[in-house]
């Protein structure tokens, strides 16, 4: 029953750390680059979009086409690092409890 009880105390102090990561993860920014920095994407590590910056030098007609290329080039970059900071916060929220970040269905 103690490990029970235990176990039960573990869960609830996982769950207020569980929420106070997702708070923590709005907060982190991480940049996407593409085209050696003509186009930059700021998301959060919660996979929201917080803002596009495109070099004025793209506002052609004609490079539409790698203005759009760049654009996904750059946002995948930037989901590729907020992905990686929120896997950084799993690894330490779920160290101690030998828990697979996985299990608590966070991430993609």
């Amino acid at each position: 029953m103690a490990d029970f009880l235990g176990m039960m105390k573990q869960a609830a102090q996982l769950q207020s750390k569980m929420q106070q990561m997702q708070e923590e993860l709005g907060n982190v920014e991480v940049e996407g680059l593409s085209g050696g920095g003509l186009v930059t994407v700021r998301m959060s590590a919660k996979m929201e979009v917080k803002g596009v910056r495109i070099d004025p030098s793209l506002m052609k007609p004609e490079e539409c086409e790698i203005l759009e290329d760049l654009l996904v080039t750059a946002h995948a970059d930037a989901r590729r690092k907020a992905e990686a900071a929120m896997q950084e916060k799993m690894q330490a929220l779920t160290g101690g409890f030998g828990l697979p970040p996985g299990l608590l269905g966070l991430g993609s």
